[in-house]
């Protein structure tokens, strides 16, 4: 049986069950907390943490994927503390997130600077993979990485090439934040490729934030799984679109290729939440599984089709590199839509 590491220990690939590939339960960085956050109460928030997540898993969710790495706020043993007292699987995730810049820290070490010695991520990465991540022994079960409309910086070139490393070694699979609009999706399976990454093994983040077909379909047939996965930021697209996207894709023969999730989490430093209940009031955990599964099926989609995109393609993912599940692609997954839709 393949074993997978979560923040709780390891657990069979039969025990993922239903998944939500790109969320977060705390984003807390913690020098911006020590200085700014007074209010903060950290029994409290971890008290709301398990709460909200036993709530997920009342809702029909058995495992999530923190994407929270460094660059971010990544608090592991804050999340542990969540883990032991929820029934829901957190796996948790190495890599650096950064539009641009790399942080003093890794400035000017690296090589041909300053300091010239090798890459001091890919030790840093591979650690979290082998070791534990800070004083725990809790493992990362997949790596990330960020390009956004900034582009190829050099920053975001080093952090994407060594994960790209550190994935082809380890076989764990990589989420990459893109930007659909300018994209960079593109540029990422470029990248990845050439440090050897298999491309079916990288969700390409954010992908539903676009309605562009085209270029959804030609990352997907380049073998990439495309994130739609910030059902609920409606600010960004409109839940509608986001839906008829993926149901565009379902009926094109995509349904392997997809997964589903909302960008979520239980606090973040970055948003005030009276804000973020103005201009996104339906930005939480409970899109996928309240909304966009009951339009899927609404409009034609199997139940088949559904597991395969919650269930299926993220175990495929999260399992050792060369193991697979569920079936081949299906050749029309929606039923009941016209000819003229169909063809």
């Amino acid at each position: 049986m393949d074993r997978i590491d979560t923040v709780a220990g390891r657990i069979g690939a039969d025990q993922l069950g239903a998944v939500l590939t790109h969320e977060h339960v705390f984003v807390v960085q913690e020098d911006f907390r020590l200085n700014y956050l007074p209010e903060w109460d950290e029994d409290a928030e971890v008290d709301n943490a398990v709460a909200t997540l036993t709530r997920l898993k009342s809702a029909g969710i058995d495992t999530i994927m923190d994407v929270s790495v460094l660059g971010i706020g990544r608090n592991i043993e804050r999340v542990a503390r969540v883990a032991a007292q929820v029934d829901l699987n957190i796996v948790a995730a190495t890599g650096f997130f950064t539009f641009n810049d790399l942080p003093f820290q890794m400035h000017y070490t690296g090589p041909a600077l300053g300091f010239d010695v090798p890459e001091p991520l890919d030790a840093l990465f591979m650690r979290d993979i082998t070791e534990g991540i800070g004083p725990t022994q809790i493992k990362a079960g997949f790596l990330v990485c960020v390009i956004e409309a900034e582009g190829l910086t050099v920053g975001v070139e080093r952090v994407m090439r060594s994960v790209g490393r550190v994935a082809a070694r380890s076989g764990l699979p990589i989420v990459v934040h893109t930007n659909p609009h300018t994209q960079s999706g593109l540029v990422a399976q470029r990248v990845l490729a050439e440090e050897g990454v298999d491309l079916t093994r990288v969700i390409l983040a954010h992908s539903g934030d676009s309605t562009d077909l085209d270029y959804l379909m030609r990352v997907a047939d380049a073998g990439s799984v495309l994130g739609m996965d910030r059902f609920g930021v409606d600010l960004l697209l409109p839940h509608a679109d986001r839906v008829d996207t993926v149901l565009a894709l379902i009926d094109r023969g995509y349904g392997d290729r997809i997964v589903l999730s909302q960008d979520a989490f239980c606090y973040s430093d970055w948003f005030d939440q009276h804000a973020i209940d103005v201009v996104a009031d339906q930005w939480d955990y409970f899109q996928v599984t309240g909304r966009v599964v009951p339009d899927l099926r609404s409009h034609g989609v199997s139940d088949s089709v559904v597991s395969m995109m919650l269930r299926d393609v993220p175990a495929r993912l999260l399992m050792p590199s060369g193991s697979a599940v569920g079936g081949g692609r299906p050749t029309s997954a929606i039923t009941g839509l016209s000819p003229e839709k169909q063809a």
